[in-house]
């Protein structure tokens, strides 16, 4: 028998309308959506372009313009915000971005003083999200009910989430973020594969990233990754307006070097398709003048950077326990990988012609809207996609120590849980400090959170469990939840820190662990046994105080604050076999006291009862 279905007033759906899942790259310097129609992926377009959106977002009063730049002398025009994305003050001042206005943190939080209001990069995303969004229902005439949004695999914790909130503000529900290498792998169809080592060598306007990927009949595993998310075809084009302006002996000022650096994208793309072109810089209002420049000169200028992109494949292969014959194909992805000096590189460099046959710059979008099409269930079929975490998780403990819970590298999504304990009488709660990094030394890695565990039940020292678990789910997104065993109250925290980390300082951050780990582990020795002597010291006085004089002669009470004062002070000579010595002294001269004080404890508990009761 056929069940009716029943909607609430209002809420039925037309007969025409249909529900659609599209894929968004949300890319540094264009962005596009596709859908699967008829089987088979879809770029949707509007008239007036190929389906490339512009990344480009201009406010001009309370009018919001995406794509075109109607900049004039009244408008505030944003480019490649996705690099704003998770950063801070410091990162944009290190990093050299160019603002086309007064920017401030406020509140840990990045924002841009356009006209009267202050505006977040998640906001100014938002607005490209939401053109997409509104392409999608002008070219479909349907219903979104849900998307895959590609995100670099270096993306962090923080850029991440921040993709989410500006999918949120635009209105659209994200099925998943997906990593742009796998959905370029599944673009091409790779996952028919039964064993396949596939490199995607994925160098965009804004980013580079490079992954290495397991294919095995259905099964996506990324074995390694990495990349610079500040690295990419902007850089090129810098680079080229920065040896046009010193060839030519030009001074400009901000605004000029800014139209410069816009007509060197224009010199950039027509030089892929020419060995020489002239150009003239009257068109920016500068000297009328025709120059030649030869795709030679260019290649020159671009070197260092494309050896900087192989430099960070070697790296990954390296990560991976690969060589270069061991990859079976490798895939080009994003626009930048159009110019043929870079492609050159990338086959000379692992003796292998690329795949490129698919659109560069929509192969990423292509993917994710497969990706879409399988989590609505309309396709049959399935893939499993296994990614990595960069750096490992963990948390510091007494003595600027990090106990790892997730180590570098693991499969995404996972979870992992440990148990932690007081290190005080009576301590009723619990600093956790979530850390990110390879250092034995909290202080040398990346904080993200901070939170407290509170109204833990007042206990002997070591006696309570605090048992703390860290879940990353399949969007790279943690979540740590601290549960007190005893009255099973939970604390939990999504992490989301205030500003990104972008790729080169994770290079760094893994070069420092290889560079300091001898240093590092004498350290975390020397911490160790400081916290070791500490929690005697602590555990000493405790007992003292409660039995010390009753239990003890005047001598040898004497004798053992005698040796605790020196372990006192050997905690300040930072010399760990000092430390162990006078550890080790404390303790044989308390062994018989402490022998006292347990036999004290056995008749307190036995008085008043016989041997049989305990038989």
């Amino acid at each position: 028998m056929a069940l009716l279905q029943i909607s609430e007033p209002g809420k039925s759906q037309d007969p025409h309308e249909k529900r659609y899942y599209i894929g968004i790259d949300l890319g540094t310097t264009n962005s596009l959506v596709a859908v699967i129609k008829n089987g088979s992926p879809s770029i949707l377009k509007e008239d007036t372009n190929n389906g490339l959106l512009p990344s480009i977002v201009t406010y001009a009063g309370d009018d919001v313009f995406v794509g075109d730049n109607k900049k004039n002398n009244e408008s505030i025009t944003f480019r490649s915000i996705k690099r704003f994305l998770g950063k801070n003050l410091e990162d944009l001042k290190k990093e050299n971005f160019y603002s086309p206005c007064e920017y401030l943190e406020e509140n840990n939080v990045l924002r841009f003083k356009v006209f009267e209001k202050l505006v977040t990069p998640v906001e100014i995303s938002s607005e490209i999200l939401k053109h997409l969004k509104n392409i999608t229902n002008e070219t479909l005439k349907g219903e979104i009910a849900g998307c895959v949004i590609t995100v670099p695999a270096y993306f962090d914790d923080t850029q991440r989430q921040a993709t989410k909130d500006a999918a949120s503000l635009s209105g659209l529900k994200v099925l998943r973020l997906l990593n742009e290498p796998t959905a370029a792998a599944i673009a091409y169809g790779l996952q028919s594969k039964k064993i396949s080592k596939v490199m995607v060598y994925d160098l965009g306007g804004g980013t580079f990233d490079v992954s290495i990927l397991n294919l095995n009949d259905g099964i996506f595993k990324v074995l390694s990754t990495g990349g610079n998310s500040s690295l990419g075809g902007d850089d090129f084009d810098s680079l080229l307006a920065d040896y046009i302006e010193k060839t030519n002996g030009l001074n400009l000022d901000e605004q000029n070097k800014h139209n410069l650096y816009l007509y060197a994208k224009e010199i950039k793309k027509n030089l892929s398709d020419s060995e020489s072109i002239k150009y003239n810089l009257s068109k920016i209002g500068l000297n009328n003048q025709d120059i030649i420049l030869t795709q030679k000169e260019f290649n020159l200028i671009i070197k260092s950077l494309v050896k900087k992109t192989l430099k960070i494949s070697e790296s990954v292969l390296r990560d991976a326990n690969l060589t270069i014959e061991g990859i079976d194909e490798i895939i080009l992805v994003g626009g930048s990988t159009r110019t043929p000096y870079v492609k050159n590189m990338v086959e000379d460099f692992f003796n292998k012609k690329p795949l490129s046959n698919i659109n560069p710059d929509n192969v990423v979008a292509i993917g994710a809207s497969i990706q879409a099409d399988i989590l609505s269930g309309d396709s049959n079929e399935e893939l499993l996609l296994l990614d990595v975490i960069p750096l490992s998780l963990g948390i510091e403990t007494m003595g600027d120590l990090v106990e790892v819970i997730i180590p570098r590298n693991s499969t995404i999504p996972t979870s992992s849980s440990k148990e932690y304990t007081t290190f005080k009488d009576g301590q009723n709660a619990m600093s956790i400090h979530v850390v990110q990094g390879e250092r034995d030394l909290a202080s040398d890695c990346r904080s993200l959170a901070k939170f407290t565990v509170k109204d833990i039940p007042p206990m002997l020292a070591g006696s309570a469990r605090i048992n703390l678990e860290f879940q990353i789910d399949a969007d790279g997104i943690l979540n740590v939840s601290a549960r007190e065993t005893s009255t099973n109250k939970v604390t939990e925290v999504e992490v989301k820190p205030t500003f990104g980390i972008s790729d080169s300082e994770i290079e760094q951050m893994l070069k420092d662990s290889f560079d300091n780990a001898k240093e590092d582990i004498l350290n975390r020795n020397l911490n160790e046994s400081i916290v070791e002597g500490e929690r005697v010291i602590l555990s000493i006085n405790s007992a003292l105080n409660i039995d010390g004089k009753d239990l003890l002669n005047n001598v040898e009470y004497d004798e053992i604050c005698h040796a605790r004062d020196k372990l006192e002070k050997s905690l300040e000579s930072e010399d760990r076999e000092t430390i162990i010595g006078a550890i080790k002294n404390l303790e044989n001269i308390s062994e018989t006291y402490i022998s006292r004080r347990m036999n004290s404890s056995i008749q307190k508990i036995m008085k008043g009862k016989e041997i049989k009761e305990y038989n």
